[in-house]
């Protein structure tokens, strides 16, 4: 949303964005100029704490829907668009505010598998599972679509009565509002056009980043062998990830960068092969170490294989699995089977990689850089 906010004031528009508080969000967009309304709770909160059970959903679902649709009523009232991304609650309850203004609503996806298409299955809401018996994808999206209203319809509708506005029946293609934007690589992520579902794919929303590295990464990127970088952004992870990876890394011979994430990894010794590092610029960072180490997002995905260097996934959760699977299928670098590595299996992942550096140069040759451009352009239609 960052590079999406840098490319539509590049052509002249005014921007504003309304994003969680989290001091991730707020630096980042501070850093480009772009202003930040700060809405509802703290992502990373509610990442590494005790999660909402299924009988809690409709409570924080009724929270979130109140919170964004106050927030975007102030501050789209008099303006052109609403682009949207998130959770289901969030994007109904910024649609409705665009609906309440009279404006234009998008939303985006930064992963094909979240729309709906007979070609795959959608992902399982936790506490929620999809049944195994039924194995047709276009059943399995209808039940979702069940399953979204189930969960959060109450509270959007209540919420829309409120203010003035009617029900709505059919609350996931609501959100989706008929014509999505896909925020990601064609090559990396490709989308198969259905004849119920407008998808306009514009490439990944990266973000110009010329921040430099922290003088002390720098230094030690600069003291010796590329390192493995391994972090796993915003996951929570046992307390044992950090020397599980250290241990593996070094098994290959090999310096550690360790990024600390959310989880707060920490080193296991002060043994100078190892420096722990946190936000940094990837951008700048992943061309000079050796192999990336990752959970799998969306975003850490896109910049590793931008970087053109080899890719160790260790998905953990919802969308994870799929980008490790692209990343084995394009042959830039290997899927761990599972989230829980041992020091043997993700040392052997990483032998497999490192025969994997033409490849990855190659298709980071293949990676588009305008896909902001192209959705700020079609936005500004």
């Amino acid at each position: 949303m960052v590079g999406l906010a840098v490319a539509l004031r590049s052509l002249g528009a005014q921007v504003r964005v309304c994003a969680p508080p989290d001091g991730e969000f707020v630096d980042r967009l501070a850093g480009v100029g772009v202003p930040m309304v700060p809405v509802g709770g703290s992502v990373r909160e509610l990442t590494i704490g005790v999660r909402p059970s299924p009988e809690e959903l409709p409570r924080r679902a009724a929270e979130v829907v109140a919170a964004q649709y106050e927030a975007v009523v102030a501050l789209a009232d008099g303006w052109d668009a609403v682009v949207a991304t998130g959770p289901v609650p969030a994007t109904a309850a910024a649609r409705s505010a665009a609906e309440k203004l009279g404006i234009r609503y998008r939303c985006a996806a930064f992963q094909s598998i979240t729309l709906p298409s007979p070609h795959h299955p959608p992902l399982a809401y936790r506490g929620r599972p999809l049944p195994p018996e039924v194995t047709d994808n276009q059943a399995l999206w209808d039940q979702d679509a069940q399953t979204v209203t189930t969960l959060f319809g109450a509270a959007l509708n209540n919420h829309r009565a409120s203010v003035g506005l009617p029900p709505v029946a059919n609350v996931r293609d609501y959100a989706l509002a008929g014509d999505p934007l896909l925020a990601t690589d064609p090559l990396l992520d490709p989308w198969q056009e259905i004849p119920d579902l407008a998808v306009t794919q514009t490439g990944a929303w990266i973000p110009p980043d010329d921040r430099p590295l922290p003088p002390e990464v720098q230094a030690f990127l600069d003291a010796g062998e590329p390192p493995v970088y391994v972090g796993f952004g915003s996951m929570p992870l046992a307390n044992d990830m950090a020397r599980i990876a250290i241990d593996a890394i070094r098994a290959q011979g090999r310096r550690v960068l360790l990024g600390r994430g959310w989880a707060d990894l920490r080193l296991t010794d002060t043994a100078p092969d190892c420096l722990a590092v946190g936000e940094v610029n990837q951008q700048a960072l992943f061309p000079q170490v050796a192999t990336v180490v990752h959970h799998g997002g969306a975003g850490t995905t896109t910049t590793a294989t931008r970087a053109g260097v080899p890719q160790v996934v260790v998905p953990q959760q919802t969308d994870q699995p799929y980008w490790a699977g692209r990343v084995a299928a394009l042959g830039i670098g290997v899927a761990h089977n599972g989230p829980t590595p041992t020091v043997d299996s993700l040392s052997t992942a990483l032998a497999q990689a490192t025969s994997l550096h033409s490849r990855a140069s190659e298709v980071a040759t293949m990676i588009s850089p305008t896909g902001a451009t192209a959705a700020a352009e079609l936005l500004l239609t």
